[in-house]
């Protein structure tokens, strides 16, 4: 299987700076990640949200190396609820954030994330918006997980990430459900050992299914975070089942992939967020989508050869 190799690659420097040096590659990350700048992305939410879509907006860039670097990706999310203030889109437009970025794997890592992402969860706050921690590889998960308790105690709307292909999943979801809280459930996309995570497609689909019904049956706000066709017609019954509303839960997938289901949803009347990437250090979260579906890596090596 490709993925694995794929998200190994994206750890590797030396694949990094060959592919970075490509001159196919820029055109191709471009089709996920839509700007390196906030100048270039407020164009993108401002079409997207007039589709009637939602975005949850993500500064790229997780493996810094001192404080100071959290410091300036603490620094960029505050730009960008400026700038998000100023359009006044409210909830249309949240933020996701890798608490990797913010320092978490640094010495004293847990307090410094804390540190750097509360006064962006504040200044979200503060425009009438809010954040969602996404889940990284499995080893940094409880350090997430009790961030996000710690914020919900002043801002309960904070929202995190599950993984299905993760065992434990199941139980923190069913925590997660009782807590009212919003989640966001996806495959998973990094490469996880097989004493923790299923190691096959079908394994992880089955629990994905298994956990959107402990969410759809519980008291939070489920966000369904998939590209798969099959999910999301059984989210849509999950969702029919449980009797919830259309605004009481919601679909997210990502810039660039399947754009044209984002708008059939959004055209059903259901809430559609798109998840939108921009900044300079594009590499982990391009690789990570290469590993995520085999067509985005037929696209990038068929774009490779004909531009070639």
């Amino acid at each position: 299987m490709l993925g694995p190799v794929i998200l190994a690659a994206s750890r590797s420097d030396k694949m990094r700076r060959l592919i970075s040096a490509a001159p196919v590659t820029k055109p191709v990350v471009d089709r996920f990640i839509p700007g390196e700048t906030v100048d270039q992305v407020v164009p993108i939410i401002k079409d997207l949200t007039g589709k009637g879509l939602e975005v949850t907006m993500d500064v790229v860039g997780e493996d810094i190396t001192t404080p100071e670097q959290s410091y300036a990706a603490r620094d960029a999310y505050l730009e960008l609820i400026e700038r998000l203030k100023q359009l006044d889109l409210g909830t249309k437009a949240e933020m996701s954030i890798k608490l990797s970025m913010f320092g978490q794997a640094l010495e004293g890592g847990h307090e410094l994330a804390l540190a750097n992402v509360r006064p962006v969860v504040v200044a979200a706050a503060a425009i009438g918006t809010t954040v969602t921690l996404d889940a990284e590889d499995h080893t940094t998960l409880d350090s997430m997980f009790a961030i996000h308790e710690e914020l919900r105690k002043d801002f309960p709307q904070t929202g995190c990430v599950i993984q299905a292909y993760l065992f434990r999943t199941e139980a923190d979801a069913r925590r997660l459900a009782e807590s009212g809280s919003r989640v966001r459930l996806v495959k998973g996309a990094y490469k996880e050992p097989a004493e923790v995570a299923y190691q096959q497609k079908a394994e992880t689909d089955k629990a994905y299914v298994r956990i959107l019904r402990i969410l759809m049956e519980g008291e939070g706000y489920p966000m369904i975070g998939s590209h798969d066709p099959r999910l999301i017609s059984i989210a849509q019954e999950l969702a029919r089942t449980a009797g919830r509303k259309l605004d009481e839960y919601e679909f997210q997938m990502l810039y660039g992939i399947r754009s044209d289901e984002h708008l059939r949803l959004a055209a059903e009347g259901h809430r559609m967020r798109v998840y939108t990437a921009y900044g300079t250090d594009w590499y982990g979260y391009f690789m990570r989508r290469l590993a995520e579906k085999p067509a985005n890596l037929v696209f990038f090596l068929r774009s490779m050869i004909t531009r070639g």
